[in-house]
């Protein structure tokens, strides 16, 4: 922007200090005048403001009252005050109250009152600026949780009805190569359903905002372990489950979901084809004010040169057809949102061992 097009308002209650600014800044920046508080107030209200001046000693209303006044009115315009004597209550009410950008003593010096208007007014469109990427932000947040209720809502709900239909239909049908087309659409629609399973986790574990309430870690693994041998054939798999808790621990109950999904998830798709036995621990120890969730399996390990890179979006450390790439990542973020630390450890072909540490955020 121009400097001419910085619109800068001046009060002063000497009728002659209003023309002398006028008069010398007039071709540097617009410039409106008024000659005490409450004509200010109505300019401030009226017209487009970026920076106003104000003389601290006025009658009637002082400078740091008229900003006071001025904040309720419009509170965008950046603020700055002459004063031709030091008084530390004043300049403190001045900071406290008018909320002053900064002070200029007088007389003024041209310089100095030309960049100090400079110097207010990248500000005051910087603040505008960071105002209006926020209002864009918000309408993004909001159209991101109606996106995440469609997935959840308007795909899932088909997705589950034609599986159900083809359960339906695979209990009437005896024909094999009919039935094989069915388990074409099982696996098909079970596919699409982890992806937006997977979708809406990611969408849980990167949000900033957390909804903090008590977690009963037992309730949270019991529940999850249902859905588990809801949605994974767990037969030949050998799960031990250890929770220690003995105290209080508040989180975000969303994202300690996210990470024991992700983590149990990782377990069961990375695991040995061949014979002999899967096993999966689930240990969580609450204690001092953390949660250390511990999460061991047998399964087919990931190679040293891949243990950096892991935790990265869309990272696969095997070529095995499974997985999206997203579940570490998702930990990853989960467990960094709530104030914890992740690490792994893993031998190729022996299996792998993720530490979490979460603290509990009741303070």
């Amino acid at each position: 922007m121009n400097s001419s097009d910085i619109r800068v308002l001046y009060i002063d209650d000497e009728d002659n200090n209003l023309k002398s600014f006028r008069a010398t800044l007039r071709k540097d920046f617009k410039i409106f005048t008024a000659i005490d508080a409450f004509e200010g107030l109505k300019i401030v209200q009226e017209e487009e403001i970026h920076v106003v001046i104000a003389d601290q000693r006025m009658p009637g209303m002082t400078g740091t009252e008229f900003f006071e006044k001025m904040i309720e009115i419009n509170p965008d315009p950046v603020r700055i005050l002459l004063t031709g004597y030091s008084d530390i209550a004043s300049v403190i009410d001045a900071i406290n109250k008018g909320e002053v950008y900064r002070f200029i003593d007088k007389p003024w010096n041209i310089e100095q009152i030309k960049n100090s208007i400079k110097n207010a007014a990248d500000i005051f469109f910087m603040r505008r600026e960071l105002k209006e990427k926020n209002i864009k932000l918000e309408k993004l947040h909001s159209e991101m949780n109606q996106f995440v209720y469609s997935l959840s809502h308007e795909l899932r709900g088909p997705l589950m009805s034609i599986s159900g239909v083809s359960k339906l239909a695979k209990m009437e049908i005896k024909d094999p190569h009919v039935l094989e087309f069915f388990d074409m659409i099982d696996t098909a629609t079970t596919k699409l359903d982890d992806f937006i399973y997977k979708m809406l986790d990611f969408y849980r574990s990167t949000k900033i905002d957390h909804k903090i309430t008590q977690i009963d870690f037992k309730e949270v693994v019991n529940q999850q372990m249902e859905a588990y041998r809801a949605k994974f054939d767990l037969s030949h798999f050998h799960v031990e489950l250890q929770v220690n808790q003995e105290e209080p621990f508040f989180s975000d109950d969303s994202k300690i979901r996210v990470i024991l999904n992700n983590l149990f998830s990782n377990s069961v798709q990375f695991m040995k084809n061949e014979h002999g036995e899967k096993r999966i621990a689930l240990t969580i120890d609450v204690r001092d004010g953390e949660a250390i969730v511990m999460l061991e399996d047998n399964g087919i390990g990931i190679e040293d040169r891949h243990h950096p890179e892991v935790f990265n979006l869309f990272t696969r450390a095997t070529q095995q057809n499974v997985g999206t790439g997203l579940g570490l990542y998702m930990v990853k973020e989960a467990v960094e949102q709530l104030g914890g630390k992740v690490e792994l450890e893993s031998i190729l072909n022996e299996g792998t061992t993720v530490r979490v540490v979460l603290p509990s955020l009741n303070s």
